[in-house]
């Protein structure tokens, strides 16, 4: 059993950077792979970033590729998303999640789970 808490979500201008984190309790931190996922308003589910276990490896959404960073602290039990250059089109809640596993995983259906969400809201 897993439990999730973002933070870090809120109100800023397009071109802005905004760091988001997640802080992990229950099962060992370092056992699973994590990841970044939003839903923006009437829109599915979409996949963000993902890191691994020892954050050595790490993929992204081409829409964010270059411009958001995920990473861990496994000694925090904690995983962030730094997004920078924010655009109106990032406008979301962003969820974080825990994996099956140790791979990285891109698919929601792949995440077992999930914290409660952070609203996320890029003015032009």
């Amino acid at each position: 059993q897993v439990q999730l808490v973002e933070s870090g979500g809120g109100l800023v201008q397009a071109g802005d950077s905004l760091r988001l984190s997640c802080v992990a309790s229950g099962r060992t931190f370092d056992w699973y792979a994590m990841g970044w996922f939003r839903q923006a308003p009437g829109k599915e589910r979409e996949f963000v970033a993902t890191i691994n276990p020892t954050g050595g490896a790490t993929h992204y959404a081409d829409s964010v590729k270059g411009r958001f960073i995920i990473s861990r602290d496994n000694a925090k039990n904690t995983m962030y998303l730094l997004m920078n250059s924010l655009k109106s089109e990032d406008t979301a809640v962003y969820y974080c999640a825990t994996a099956r596993g140790s791979v990285l995983r891109l698919k929601s259906d792949d995440y077992v789970y999930w914290g409660q969400g952070t609203q996320v809201t890029v003015s032009s």
